[in-house]
């Protein structure tokens, strides 16, 4: 198959090869991997100024850089060697002859540090540039030790503030050592943000400065594309709709009296919350209706989102479904339950499990967004979406959310149904999606491409 880009796509294009310097932010399902590959022919064999790439993403996208690479015949002819598995496995990955190299992330500190082997790459493709927004961890530390020798580097992801604008500062760092948002994390925050909640000497959190926001968009527009896919691909509706379950009082008040202790106590065991963060997670995982103990045993809470989920099965009338969890005993719960009403299932975790929800073989598939949200595609197997527990992680809920929201979904319209308990924690998580979200949405139309 030729590829024909879309005018969006080639305009990217252009834009990566005219500038040895960028970052793509395009939603998911506009072919950025595609759109990199086009640029990498251009740049390798049209004007002939790079002949060794290498390509950093997640371990399992490393198969959808292969598959496209596989797709079309203007690149037919790529040699790619994926540089995973043991270290005698990478190692000969690395002396093989090739023209592209793709290393998972977690690999990058090796790549540098201990492999032994030269890094001349002369361009670098971040995949996911969100997976270093970090300054301080070893793939981020690594990879600015050899920054200074690589000519061309491109950074591609889809949510580049998933938490904030404080994100961006250690992305554009890596790309262009600080030229733009400064070398330094304490200089940024101190041009664009103040303290916000802090105890003595200790901040927690940072606010945006007046009028800081906008001097930030300025500051990187210049190596800068983005897009977002509803406006320039025949993307279908996406309902959200939250499905709420109600716990009743004998619940609410062990759920109130965890939130209030720190404790939770049966004749069996007793579950502690040790701090804020341990009590968020606890309490999440009353909301879905289990709770670990201190022991690690599972105490069932409640079935109430069990129960909304057998019911929105049951309405689909077989239509595929395709249930997000979070915690392992949600997985476990939820698989006791479709076993007990006799409905087939299946876990999204490999190759054959895919191809087996796009062939609509999976009446209910399970995925977890950790371990599933980048690199799937998934949009012929099914249009209905159940979230069973939520995520905090915008990234990573909003990827999980695009493996059906994209462009060749077969149905007319895309179904995300929260399952929300009201009372809880819940509650406040969806709130938090949406405010990271109007920050996120404000950094993409703000340096989104004019076509």
């Amino acid at each position: 198959m030729r590829f024909k880009p879309h005018n969006y796509q080639q305009y990217a294009i252009n834009f990566i090869t005219h500038n040895p310097i960028t970052a793509v932010l395009l939603d998911m399902g506009m072919g950025k991997t595609a759109i990199t590959l086009m640029a990498i022919d251009y740049l390798m064999y049209e004007y002939f100024e790079i002949v060794k790439v290498l390509v950093i993403c997640p371990l399992r996208v490393t198969r959808t850089w292969r598959d496209e690479v596989n797709k079309w015949e203007q690149l037919s002819g790529y040699r790619l060697s994926v540089v995973t598995g043991t270290v005698a496995q990478r190692k000969k990955a690395l002396a093989a002859d090739a023209d592209i190299y793709i290393i998972n992330r977690e690999n990058v500190p090796w790549l540098v540090e201990k492999s032994g082997v030269p890094f001349n790459f002369d361009m670098v493709v971040i995949d996911e540039l969100s997976s270093f927004k970090n300054h301080q961890t070893a793939r981020h530390k690594a990879l600015m030790k050899v920054r200074p020798f690589i000519k061309r580097i491109v950074g591609l992801t889809g949510t580049p503030a998933s938490q904030g604008l404080m994100d961006l500062f250690a992305e554009f760092k890596v790309l262009d050592m600080g030229a733009r948002l400064g070398r330094f994390i304490g200089q940024y925050r101190l041009n664009y943000f103040r303290p916000d909640k802090v105890n003595g000497n200790i901040v927690y959190s940072y606010k945006l400065l007046p009028g800081a926001e906008e001097k930030i968009y300025e500051k990187i527009q210049d190596i800068t594309i983005s897009m977002k896919a509803v406006d320039f691909l025949d993307m279908p509706e996406l309902i959200t709709t939250e499905y709420p379950v109600y716990l009743d009082e004998s619940e609410l008040q062990k759920y109130e009296g965890l939130k209030k202790d720190l404790v939770l106590s049966t004749p069996e065991h007793e579950v502690t919350a040790a701090n804020a963060a341990s009590l968020v997670n606890k309490l999440s995982q009353m909301a879905n209706g289990a709770v670990y103990t201190d022991d690690e045993d599972i105490i069932t809470f409640h079935d109430k989102k069990l129960d909304a989920l057998e019911d929105i099965i049951e309405s689909a009338n077989g239509k595929p479904v395709l249930v997000a969890y979070w915690f392992k005993h949600d997985y476990i719960r939820i698989v006791e339950r479709l076993n007990k009403i006799g409905v087939n299932h299946m876990k999204i975790d490999s190759d054959e499990s895919i191809t087996k929800w796009n062939h609509r073989e999976i009446p209910v598939a399970l995925i977890h967004p950790a371990s599933a949200g980048h690199g799937l595609n998934l949009q012929q197997g099914g249009n209905t979406m159940v979230w069973f527990g939520i995520t905090w992680s915008l990234e990573l809920y909003q990827q999980c959310v695009c493996r059906l929201y994209r462009q060749g979904q077969t149905e007319g319209t895309v179904t995300i149904i929260h399952l929300i308990a009201q009372g809880t924690i819940d509650e406040k998580i969806m709130k938090a999606l949406s405010e990271k979200d109007n920050t996120q949405s404000a950094l993409i139309e703000a340096v989104k491409a004019e076509i």
